[in-house]
């Protein structure tokens, strides 16, 4: 059964950090660019962060600097560390993957960030 399933989200407040997870299962993960998006009500859904199979990353630039994407092949999960978190990244985070010929995206989790 292909399936993201993300953990990790959660409330807390400004200026500190969670870590969010998604765990992967019936897609071969490895070849797959893995990522992170969010969507606050009202906005369209953006890109947080991205890891390619390779290794590479990418960034919104909101998140620079404070965010960090990594993933780990072996047990099929893909992390986003978010530090000095603002009330802006308040959003419902989802994980994505994608191969190149289907798009895959987890539930979501909700992130809230108080002032």
């Amino acid at each position: 059964q292909v399936q993201l399933v993300e953990s990790g989200g959660g409330e807390v407040q400004a200026g500190g950090s969670l870590t969010l997870s998604c765990k992967a299962s019936g897609i071969a993960f490895n070849i797959y660019t893995m990522g992170w998006y969010r969507q606050a009500p009202g906005n369209q859904r953006e890109l947080v962060a991205a890891i390619t199979s390779g290794a590479l990353t990418n960034y919104g630039d909101s998140v620079k600097g404070r965010f960090t994407i990594s993933r780990n092949n072996a047990k099929n999960t893909v992390d986003l560390q978010m530090n000095d978190l603002e009330p802006e990244d308040t959003a419902v985070y989802y994980c994505n993957a994608a191969d190149g010929l289907r798009t895959l995206w987890g539930q979501g989790t909700q992130v809230t960030v108080s002032s």
